[in-house]
């Protein structure tokens, strides 16, 4: 049976290829890059592709080398033995790592042991399941040995509640040597149970091996202090948001020298992605979303001296700049991602501003596709504003035609809509379907000042709204938007729009789509796990009666209470472990749905959070959301 389904998508895949356009089988096929690194001896980029398999149900990964000054890549067995491991202190004497421990008494067998076939968690606080998981008790913690076979590990959060690295997406980047070898560096919330779920107070610890003491290096920062890293010079920097609570605050790049704290980019009107050092420690290159793309920045560090602190934006583009590698001379090593393009490895150089691609992974198989054309837009806003609107062409696009149209609706709600590209919601893909996609870079998102990215906290409802709106209905006066058939989709915030839009549409929409989105903001309030975002984004809690601004949230900004106004069709999927937008969400709403009669279907995964990782159930949701549209539009 197995044999046979794969037999089927690969014959489904060169079809696909044969007629030149991307397929939702080919998707799943282009190789994954991750950058590694720069190698030991400084002449190579050390990267990982990932390639899923739709047979086995999972990806495979392969390791390669690729010469800095441009070549072919070169496949090797371990990645180890050509990047130098950072978690070997300086002196070669010791090796720092991570471990779950179990601490915390939580399940019935912990309560009492003759009951060890007892299925039942007990809870004293919050924090007791997150993102996808169930609090079981363990907690992460950095562990430090001699770097020796048969050494004791020791673990310097011994007894602590606490995660370090931080969950659920933390890693060893989360835990640094000092450059003198004699302490670990390592980021902590050291909060835990109701106090955890409503913070977002992480903080830089600094453990000395001698003493096993350990100080905190940002108590007087409330927000995220996250991404430590010292420069070539021996400063520690990191990032830092200043507001507890806040999990889409502006991010900031702080650098302590003499036991000064310099914030490098508080003049700045933008928000950092992440950042590496120079060299010679005198500057500082960021990644961050400006204007609809993410792009490659540079400021000076002027120490104690009087030079002025100066941000510049060194590339600019239709394309994104994300992982920030290295250095191999005057070039920057990055990957880019444009929406037609999945990360490939490239160089920048600084002093020539010139780009040249590195790793051609994926270069063959999109030569043979026609692409879709992207094209920006601007679009003004009900309340004056300029916008940013990507709308993306189908390949082949003739525009003498008419085309249905898809209003992507993003999530976050404070996440950049720039030239990303994914793997679930590919505009490239459903352009090649046949569908013209409008994506504003509506209010809430960053790339376009602080003020703009602020703006849709507490306001769920209100400006973005009008945003979606203005942009649909500006690129609909194009004759070949079919003005009779446009759709809506969106996930997470994104599904949130959908619901709320499936409401206030004034049927500008003939069909919805909303995966993993808040239906009903006081269940959501109640049932997911970062109390901190719904605190902040909500304006508190539903039980509120005075707090105005909450009250707006949960009754004139709720999408349950518009569901009297829903009258098109509506796909509504879920993930079955997805914490942060629980379940009820899409079962309250396809309940609603169902019984007022409206076409409505759930598509349920049981084992993806709120995303969808695993290959067959990404090729289920691809198939599913291409068929509810060639049904309902």
């Amino acid at each position: 049976m197995k044999k046979v389904l794969f037999t089927t998508l690969i014959m489904m895949s060169l079809n696909a290829i044969g007629q030149n356009v991307m397929s939702q089988e080919l998707l799943w096929e282009l190789g994954r890059v991750s950058p590694l690194g720069i190698s030991k001896d400084e002449k190579n980029v050390v990267f990982k592709v990932s390639t899923p398999s739709v047979e086995e149900n999972k990806s495979q990964s392969k390791y390669y080398i690729i010469p800095l000054n441009g070549g072919n890549a070169t496949e090797i067995k371990d990645a180890k033995e050509v990047l130098k491991d950072k978690n070997i202190s300086p002196d070669g004497k010791f090796l720092v790592y991570n471990e779950e421990v179990k601490i915390d008494k939580v399940l019935g067998k912990d309560f009492y042991p003759k009951l060890e076939k007892s299925e039942v968690q007990i809870y004293n606080g919050l924090d007791y399941r997150h993102w996808d998981t169930w609090n079981e008790g363990k907690f992460n913690h950095v562990f430090y040995k001699e770097n020796k076979e048969g050494a004791t590990g020791i673990d310097i959060l011994k007894g602590e509640t606490f995660d370090s690295p931080q969950k659920p997406f933390g890693g060893d980047e989360d835990y640094i040597w000092s450059p003198d070898g004699k302490s670990i560096l390592y980021v902590c919330k050291k909060k835990a149970g109701t106090e955890y779920a409503v913070s977002t107070n992480t903080n830089i610890y600094e453990y000395n091996l001698a003493t096993q003491k350990t100080i905190n290096r940002t108590e007087d920062n409330l927000g995220y202090d996250t991404a430590p890293q010292f420069s070539p010079t021996g400063n520690l920097s990191w990032l830092q948001m200043k507001r507890d609570g806040y999990e889409a605050d502006k991010n900031d790049i702080i650098v302590e020298f003499k036991g000064i704290k310099t914030n490098l980019t508080a003049n700045w009107d933008g928000t950092v992605d992440s950042f590496i050092w120079s060299k010679d420690g005198r500057n500082v290159y960021f990644a961050a979303p400006v204007e609809g793309t993410k792009q490659l920045f540079v400021v000076n560090f002027p120490g104690l001296t009087k030079i002025a602190i100066q941000v510049h934006q060194l590339t600019k583009g239709d394309f994104d700049v994300n992982d920030l590698v290295g250095f191999s001379g005057d070039d920057v090593i990055v990957t880019r991602t444009d929406m037609n393009h999945a990360a490939e490895i490239f160089c920048f150089n600084l002093k020539k501003n010139t780009w040249k691609q590195l790793s051609n992974v994926n270069t063959e198989t999109y030569k043979k596709l026609a692409l879709g054309k992207i094209e920006k837009r601007y679009v003004t806003t009900t309340d004056g504003k300029k916008m940013l609107v990507w709308v993306i062409l189908p390949p082949n696009f003739d525009a003498s035609k008419k085309y249905p149209t898809l209003l992507f609706c993003q999530g976050g709600p404070q996440a950049a809509l720039s030239q990303s590209y994914s793997f679930r919601w590919n505009f490239s893909l459903m352009a090649a379907k046949g569908y013209i996609v409008v994506a504003p870079n509506r209010r809430g998102m960053p790339g376009h000042g602080v003020e703009w990215n602020e703006q849709i906290s507490k306001d769920w409802g209100g400006q973005v709204m009008d945003d979606y709106l203005s942009a649909i209905d500006e690129v609909s006066k194009e004759s070949y938007v079919d003005k009779s058939r446009l759709g809506c989709v969106g996930a997470s915030y994104g599904g949130y729009s959908v619901f709320y839009l499936a409401g206030i549409h004034k049927n500008r929409f003939k069909t919805f789509i909303a995966h993993d989105g808040v239906f009903n903001t006081q269940s959501m309030f109640g049932t997911t796990e970062e109390v901190f975002f719904n605190n902040w984004d909500f304006g508190g809690a539903y039980w509120e009666k005075d707090n105005a601004v909450a009250q707006k949230t949960y009754t004139t900004f709720n999408p349950a209470t518009l569901v009297g106004n829903w009258n098109k069709p509506i796909l509504i999927i879920q993930g079955g472990k997805d914490f942060r937008v629980p379940i009820g969400q899409s079962q309250e709403a396809f309940q609603a749905a169902q019984l007022r009669g409206i076409k409505s279907r759930l598509l349920y995964f049981p084992d993806e959070n709120h995303w969808v990782l695993k290959p067959q159930n990404a090729q289920v949701w691809q198939n599913e959301f291409f068929k509810w549209l060639s049904e309902t539009l």
